[in-house]
This record gives C-alpha cells, sequence and structure tokens, in this order.
C-alpha cells in the first residue's frame, strides 16, 4: 500500500461523511488541489480490497498448514506488504522462515510476488481475456 492510495481513501471517506450530513451537497474529488477523476477513485477502492483479500486467503491458507493465527496473518500481510519480520515467536523479530513448511513458504512467494509485482496486474495477466487479441 503507497502513501497515495491512503490519501485517496481519507478523501474518499471524508466526502462520504459529507454526503451522508449533506444529501444533496456536491463535493468534488479533489487531491492537491486538482480534480480527480472517478477512475482514480475506483482503482484505489479496487486496489484496497484486493491487498486485504490477498492477505485473508493467504492467512487462511496458512492456517489450514498448522500455523497459529498470529503466524499465518502476519506473514501473509508481511509478504503481500514486502516489510520486515513478522510477528510470534516462529516468524518475529528473533526468529525466522525457516522453520515454516514447505508448501508455507510457496505461498508465501506468491504473496510477495502478488505484493511486489502490484496485485491488479498479477489478477489481469492471470485472465484469458488479457492473452486474447
Amino acid at each position: 500500500m503507497k502513501i497515495f492510495r491512503f490519501q485517496i481513501a481519507a478523501l474518499l471517506l471524508r466526502n462520504q461523511l459529507r454526503y451522508l450530513i449533506h444529501a444533496n451537497g456536491v463535493f468534488p474529488n479533489r487531491y492537491n488541489g486538482h480534480p480527480m477523476s472517478d477512475d482514480v477513485a475506483r482503482g484505489v477502492v479496487a486496489f484496497s480490497f484486493f491487498f486485504f483479500l490477498t492477505i485473508a486467503g493467504l492467512a487462511l491458507s496458512l492456517s489450514l498448514m498448522g500455523l497459529d493465527m498470529v503466524t499465518a496473518l502476519s506473514g501473509a500481510a508481511t509478504a503481500v506488504a514486502n516489510v520486515g519480520p513478522g510477528l510470534g515467536d516462529i516468524i518475529g523479530p528473533s526468529g525466522n522462515f525457516a522453520t515454516l513448511p514447505e508448501a508455507a513458504k510457496w505461498l508465501l512467494c506468491v504473496g510477495m510476488l502478488m505484493g511486489r509485482l502490484e496485485i491488479l496486474t498479477v489478477l489481469v495477466l492471470l485472465t484469458p481475456m488479457f492473452w486474447r487479441h
């Protein structure tokens, strides 16, 4: 998640709260003083949804392999977000990923690739429509 996406999400949340208070108000989405298209807002919402869905799916898969929930969730989050160590005794700051099952390591590698290459890009590459001319 890039800071830009958090800024856009905060802007959308603020405008949504304004709409709830003033139902007939007109509140254009502006970012740094410039008008923001609806495509940008939809892109941020779609990316955020798939980002958290990817973490949840990866965490569920890891927990089905026998990992505790803290290890599974923090491992999935650290892999997709491409940040430092996870939490817990196994992959925490004093541990490492060496003791994880091999299948878990492969899943975390897929999560790292999806996070590094941008999730929506990977999902587009996996659709048959992309490969048709």
